[in-house]
């Protein structure tokens, strides 16, 4: 996945609490066009809840957020920000 294809930006967070909490933060702190979204990803063969991962998803049309601070805020929750691999 394209972490900023067409404006948007992922966040991976370790499990659901931490990606509801960043995404409480970046409405608080970012003036955002959407309210981010939470996307439960489950790690590939694996059917159990606990080998989930938590995505915080960000539309940043203007491409304004900072990536450097996103990842910041992600690495507080021992997350980080899903660098474009294209």
């Amino acid at each position: 996945m394209s972490a900023e294809t067409h404006g948007t930006r992922v966040l991976v967070l370790p499990d659901r609490d931490a990606a509801q909490e960043v995404a409480d933060l970046l409405a608080s702190r970012f003036a955002l066009s959407s309210e981010p979204r939470l996307v439960r990803d489950a790690l590939a063969g694996e059917d159990d809840a606990e080998d989930a991962q938590w995505l915080v998803v960000v539309e940043d049309p203007a491409a304004a957020l900072d990536a450097a601070e996103l990842d910041a805020l992600a690495a507080e929750f021992e997350g980080w920000l899903e660098e474009d691999r294209a």
